[in-house]
């Protein structure tokens, strides 16, 4: 088990809140993270049925087990347990006491927002870094990490791909789909999940989803907000802020790991990564979730975006940090041409002076700055 980068994030929050709450997809290693972390506390899986019923029918004789508090594994299965927990801590001045995991995020923030404002430290795990799976394997092949994704127990495992999201996929549509939607037909949300993979990197139109599978829009944006809830995927939204041009303002989507987008597009290795039509687009999307991750872990709220006006110009990537934006283009060719600029530059006479550090992202080996733009990959050297 390595160390995860999030770790001392965690424990400078369990020192400062009473409560601390770790939100993600499920097999993102959020139980190993509070274990490791916390080796002397109490730990208590509300997945597993009798300690659920316990906690169900007594929650104050349930929690008076634990005085100095424990980790609550899926909290939201008994959110009821958050109220008493507010209570317990109210009523004393200790920090770290409870550590609590949850996948489904709208209930559990629902929870947290009532019960626990102000008392816990909120954080989010997403499956490895490409960082942290250097510690399984120095230099890591773009394509072959897209194929095979970065959740944690397939790699430390060494699990056949395959196996593994085929067993995750059926997994999560039987509970946790199930569990949010009244899902009546399950063969057209399976044809739905393989249709959005299909997607990547495209902004969300709902009527073309909507004719496609042959449900309603309004079906569509529920599913797409349960996939949301539950870390399936993500939306990176647009940026418009100052801009007076007419630009797209619907959402982009991406998935939280781009081996499960792989497995529905039926990638079954690393060449057949490389020549897929969507090469580019699963490329981009494990670009952003290498720069939505190097946040998470250090406890910061992403603030990223994409650019696109109607004209077709667009950027694929835009950090605000400090007044300042940041725009990055994400290129999957290891040739750099000067075409990669264009977007950037588009943007830079729109923006003018508020621009800060714009870069390129692309698959080559070389690092080296042109017009003023960095140019390096992302897997070869850092960010910041």
């Amino acid at each position: 088990m390595i160390k995860r980068k999030i770790t001392n994030e965690l424990v400078d929050a369990a020192k400062e809140y009473p409560v601390v709450t770790i939100l993600g997809p499920r097999q993102s290693g959020k139980t190993t993270l509070a274990q490791m972390t916390f080796p002397k506390k109490s730990y208590c899986s509300l997945e597993d049925p009798d300690i659920r019923l316990r906690a169900q029918e007594d929650p104050r004789d349930f929690l008076g087990n634990y005085p100095n508090g424990c980790i609550l594994d899926e909290i939201q299965r008994v959110p009821q347990l958050l109220s008493y927990i507010q209570t317990i801590v109210d009523k004393t001045s200790k920090t770290g006491m409870y550590i609590l995991t949850g996948s489904h995020q709208p209930q559990l923030h629902e929870a947290v927002s009532q019960s626990l404002a102000g008392r816990t430290a909120v954080l989010t795990l997403l499956p490895f870094s490409h960082e942290e799976l250097k510690k399984y394997h120095e230099e890591w092949s773009a394509f072959d990490l897209i194929f095979k994704g970065f959740f944690p127990r397939l790699h430390e495992k060494k699990l056949n791909t395959n196996r593994f999201f085929n067993s995750y996929l059926q997994t999560y549509v039987e509970r946790d789909v199930r569990m949010m939607l009244n899902l009546k037909d399950l063969d057209r949300f399976q044809k739905f999940l393989v249709l959005l993979a299909g997607r990547i990197g495209s902004v969300v139109n709902y009527s073309s989803l909507s004719n496609d599978i042959g449900v309603s829009a309004t079906t569509i944006k529920s599913w797409i907000g349960v996939l949301k809830s539950s870390y399936i995927i993500f939306e990176l939204p647009p940026f418009f802020e100052n801009i007076r041009k007419r630009i797209v303002k619907s959402p982009k989507i991406y998935f939280t790991d781009t081996g499960l987008a792989s497995f529905l597009l039926g990638i079954k290795s690393k060449k057949q990564a490389e020549r897929d039509p969507l090469r580019g687009a699963l490329y981009e999307n494990m670009i952003i979730l290498e720069i939505l991750k190097s946040f998470y872990n250090k406890g910061q709220r992403p603030n990223l975006f994409f650019y696109r006006d109607s004209y077709g110009n667009e950027v694929d990537c835009i950090i605000r940090h400090n007044r300042k934006l940041m725009p990055i283009e994400i290129k999957s060719g290891s040739t750099f041409t000067t075409d990669y600029l264009k977007g950037i530059k588009q943007f830079q006479k729109v923006m003018g002076k508020n621009i800060s550090s714009p870069t390129v992202l692309y698959n080559g080996k070389e690092s080296f700055t042109t017009n003023g733009i960095k140019v390096f990959n992302l897997l070869l050297k850092k960010l910041y």
